[in-house]
C-alpha cells in the first residue's frame, strides 16, 4: 500500500514540471523514481504503472473537476466520481506503456524498450475516442535546453527523450550506471542547447496586431439578454486598436448565430475596412436546412492590402470551421443515452459538426493564418496540417472561462507555446478572459493579458518563411529513434541468451 501511494504522489509531483510552476527536472525525476519502484517489483507492473498514471492526471487535470462541478449541474460526490473514471481511463496509456516494457524485455534493458512503447501508447491516447494528448512530458521542457529539439522532432520527440532520461536514471545502481546516466542527461540537454542556437525560419515581414480579451462570464456567455451587451463590449475594447493591421477576437465572441448576427457583422465589416484593418472573430454558424452546427473564425474588413470596400456576406469563404471537438463540451457521444441523464451532458453549444481535418488559410489584409481553435493547438498534426509554406503565423483562439482560476488556462498557454517552436511561426492566442498572448517563433511569450480582465492589447508581430525539419517529417524522427532503442535492445537479449545458451 504504501508503494501504490508513492507512486501516485509521484505522478501528482508531475504537475509542477508544467505551466505555471515549470519545474522543468522534475519530468525526469518524477518518473525515474517511479520507474524504479516498478522494476524493483518482481510482478505487477500494471498496477504500480496505473497508480503512478493516476496521480499523474489527477493532479495535472484537475481543472476539468472546476467545468464539471461548476457548469455540470451534477452532486459534488458524481462530478468526482467522472473524474476519477476519466483519470483511470488516461493512467492506463502509461500502465500499459510499462507492462508491456516489463513484458517483452529484461527490465534491465527499460531504456531501451519503454521509449518505444511509451511512445505507442502516447500516440494512442492522442486519437482514441477522439483524443486527450494533455500533460504529453516534452511540454514541460518548453523552458529547458531540450527545447532546441522541438522545431527538429517536435513535442513528441522530446517526450520520447525525457523517457530515455529517466530510464536510464530509474536503472542506475552502481557508480558507473550512475556516470552512464548522467552522460545520457549532459549529451541530451547539452545537444538540445546547441540544437536552439540555430533558427530554422527567417523573419519576412513585421505587422501590428491586436486582441481583444471580453472576460465575458461562462455563466452568461448564452444568455439572450446579455448578446447585445457583450457584442458592444467588444467594439468599446477594439476603439483604440482600429489603427492595428489586424484585429482578433476570441472564441465565439460574438454569442449570436452567424446569420442572426448578420447586421452587426456587416456593420464590423465596413468599419473594418473603413479604418484600413481586418478582424478575425469566433462565432457559431447554423444551417437550418442541414441541421449543422460549426465552431467557425471568420474574416471580416480587408481581406487583402488592395481592398477599398466592405465585403463581407454569409458563409462567405474566408473562414474556418474547427475539426477536433472537445467531447462533451463539443459533441456528446452516445448522446441519445446521455443527454437526458444531467446538464453535462446537454450545455449550450454541445452539438457541432466537424469542419475538414484540412483548411486554407485564413487570410485578412494580405496576412495568412494557420487556424486552431481552442482544444485543437493540442493536436500537433492537426496544426501541421494547416501550416503551409507560405503560412504567417498561427491564430488559436479558446474560452477558457470554463476553468476558472485553475493551472488549466497556464497550460494551454504552454501547449500553444511548443506549437510556435515546432513549426517556427508566431502564436498570436486570444482567449475570452486569459491567458490572452503573443508567442514569437521560438516559442516565447513577448507580451500577455492578465487573466480576467476586460481589455485589449496590441503588438508587432514578426511572420516568418520556412520550414522546420518536424513540419517536413513530422514523428517519423521520433519513431526512428524509438525503434532504433528497441532493435539494440532486441539485439544485446539475443546476444545473451547466445552467450549463456
Amino acid at each position: 500500500m504504501i508503494t501504490l501511494i508513492l507512486l501516485a504522489l509521484s505522478g501528482a509531483s508531475l504537475t509542477f514540471a508544467y505551466a505555471p510552476f515549470s519545474l522543468w527536472p522534475l519530468a525526469i525525476i518524477a518518473p525515474a523514481f517511479a520507474f524504479r519502484k516498478i522494476v524493483a517489483s518482481s510482478q505487477h507492473c500494471f498496477k504500480l504503472g496505473w497508480f503512478f498514471g493516476l496521480g499523474w492526471f489527477g493532479a495535472g487535470i484537475s481543472w476539468v473537476h472546476v467545468s464539471i462541478a461548476d457548469f455540470g449541474g451534477l452532486p459534488i460526490v458524481v462530478s468526482i466520481a467522472l473524474m476519477l473514471l476519466l483519470c483511470g481511463y488516461l493512467a492506463l496509456f502509461p500502465a500499459t506503456a510499462i507492462w508491456l516494457s516489463c513484458r517483452f524485455s529484461p527490465k534491465r534493458l527499460l531504456p531501451l524498450s519503454l521509449p518505444f512503447f511509451w511512445l505507442l501508447l502516447e500516440w494512442l491516447r492522442s486519437w482514441l475516442l477522439s483524443g486527450f494528448p494533455w500533460l504529453s512530458l516534452g511540454y514541460s521542457q518548453i523552458d529547458s535546453p531540450l527545447s532546441g529539439w522541438a522545431p527538429i522532432i517536435g513535442e513528441t520527440g522530446m517526450t520520447l527523450f525525457v523517457i530515455v532520461m529517466a530510464s536510464f536514471l530509474a536503472m542506475a545502481r552502481n557508480l558507473k550506471q550512475c556516470l552512464s546516466a548522467i552522460f545520457v542527461i549532459c549529451i541530451t540537454y547539452g545537444s538540445g542547447w546547441v540544437a536552439k542556437q540555430h533558427s530554422w525560419v527567417t523573419i519576412k515581414d513585421t505587422h501590428e496586431v491586436a486582441m481583444i480579451q471580453g472576460n465575458i462570464p461562462q455563466s452568461l456567455r448564452w444568455v439572450p439578454e446579455q448578446d447585445e451587451p457583450t457584442m458592444q463590449r467588444y467594439l468599446a475594447l477594439t476603439e483604440p486598436f482600429w489603427q492595428s493591421d489586424l484585429i482578433i477576437w476570441p472564441e465565439a465572441a460574438v454569442p449570436k448565430l452567424e446569420l442572426l448576427a448578420f447586421d452587426y457583422l456587416t456593420e464590423v465589416d465596413a468599419l473594418s475596412v473603413e479604418k484600413n484593418t481586418a478582424l478575425i472573430t469566433g462565432i457559431v454558424n447554423y444551417n437550418w436546412e442541414s441541421d449543422e452546427a460549426w465552431n467557425n473564425l471568420i474574416v471580416l474588413g480587408k481581406h487583402d492590402t488592395e481592398q477599398d470596400s466592405a465585403a463581407y456576406r454569409y458563409f462567405h469563404g474566408n473562414r474556418y470551421a474547427k475539426h477536433q471537438l472537445l467531447p462533451i463540451g463539443e459533441f456528446v457521444p452516445f448522446e441519445d443515452l446521455l443527454r437526458p441523464l444531467a446538464p453535462l451532458f446537454d450545455l449550450p453549444m454541445s452539438s457541432f459538426s466537424r469542419g475538414d481535418y484540412q483548411q486554407a488559410n485564413l487570410i485578412a489584409n494580405g496576412i495568412k493564418l494557420a487556424p486552431a481553435i481552442c482544444f485543437e493547438i493540442a493536436f500537433p498534426r492537426q496544426v501541421s496540417a494547416n501550416v503551409y509554406r507560405d503560412t504567417d503565423m498561427i491564430i488559436t483562439v479558446s474560452n477558457d472561462a470554463w476553468f476558472g482560476r485553475s493551472h488549466g488556462p497556464a497550460q494551454h498557454l504552454e501547449i500553444a507555446r511548443m506549437r510556435a517552436l515546432e513549426f517556427g511561426r508566431p502564436v498570436v492566442r486570444a482567449t475570452n478572459n486569459g491567458i490572452t498572448a503573443f508567442i514569437d517563433h521560438k516559442g516565447e511569450v513577448t507580451s500577455a493579458l492578465p487573466q480576467f480582465e476586460a481589455a485589449g492589447i496590441s503588438s508587432p508581430v514578426q511572420s516568418t518563411r520556412g520550414i522546420t525539419p518536424y513540419q517536413k517529417f513530422g514523428d517519423v524522427l521520433a519513431w526512428f529513434i524509438a525503434l532504433l532503442l528497441l532493435v539494440v535492445g532486441y539485439t544485446l537479449r539475443t546476444r545473451e541468451r547466445r552467450i549463456f545458451s
